[in-house]
């Protein structure tokens, strides 16, 4: 197997779900087919197999696959591809519908989540801190997780297929992507103390503080992406007065 290049596991994951989406597409991988294991994926690709499996989680947020445990990774039959205006939407109108349905998602959830379910959201949690422990601050598979089994504990399957249409939405906005990734490299502790609030307000049964802990959660998401679409803008406008000015300088006239 060949080693991964660089240090950026999430632009190295992206980079497998892209080549597994052109072999879906291209019916290498037929309706109802079980995928090659983690291993034979891995040989393939060249690269280890946890970059493999947040490839998997992705394609599964994307409803192009299906995880069945035990058993194996299986394409779906019913996927429908996704309109192209979709990933027009402004990524404040994708956080804050976020905000609205994940807070109301996580209200719910607290009075429907199973002891089982909780424990599998302490694992989710264990699993952020230890890519916190490793320095991989802005992969999204344990994150991804932790809202997946939260929505999947409210038995409401529409809820449940939204959540997962908007991961699936917010893999395809570049600024979306970029202000997670500025929040995470600022400060990793606080992202799993946030989502440590949700999972103790749900382990209470608290809607209303589980509520407010879900939408706490994303309020510094959205203030950072506030902050990252600024800095870009206020960037863009210099680099278009830094050309201006070498555009049109007296010393490129070369008056003699």
């Amino acid at each position: 197997m060949k080693p991964e290049i660089g240090n950026a596991p999430q632009r190295t994951y992206r980079k497998v779900v892209e080549k597994m989406l052109s072999s879906l597409n291209a019916g290498e991988y037929p309706s109802g087919a079980r995928l090659p294991p983690e291993r034979e994926l891995s040989e393939r690709f060249g690269v280890s197999r946890p970059t493999i499996r947040e490839a998997i989680i992705a394609l599964e947020v994307m409803g192009r696959v299906e995880v069945r445990t035990g058993s194996g990774v299986y394409v779906l039959k019913n996927f429908k591809p996704a309109t192209s205006n979709e990933y027009e939407y402004s990524p404040f109108e994708l956080t804050e519908t976020r905000v609205l349905v994940e807070a109301e998602v996580a209200a719910l959830a607290a009075s429907t989540i199973t002891d089982e379910q909780l424990a599998d959201l302490e694992g989710a949690l264990q699993e952020m801190a230890q890519e916190n422990e490793i320095g991989n601050l802005t992969s999204e598979v344990a994150d991804k997780k932790f809202h997946a089994i939260i929505a999947n504990s409210t038995q409401n399957r529409p809820l449940i297929n939204i959540i997962e249409r908007l991961w699936d939405i917010q893999a395809n906005l570049p600024d979306i992507q970029y202000a997670h990734n500025a929040i995470c490299k600022k400060d990793g502790q606080r992202r799993l103390e946030e989502h440590r609030a949700i999972f103790d307000a749900l382990a209470e049964h608290d809607s209303q503080k589980a509520r407010i802990a879900m939408r706490a959660h994303f309020t510094r998401s959205l203030e950072a992406l506030h902050a990252t679409t600024e800095a870009r803008a206020v960037e863009e406008i210099q680099k278009q007065l830094t050309q201006r000015r070498e555009r049109f300088s007296l010393a490129r006239l070369d008056l003699g």
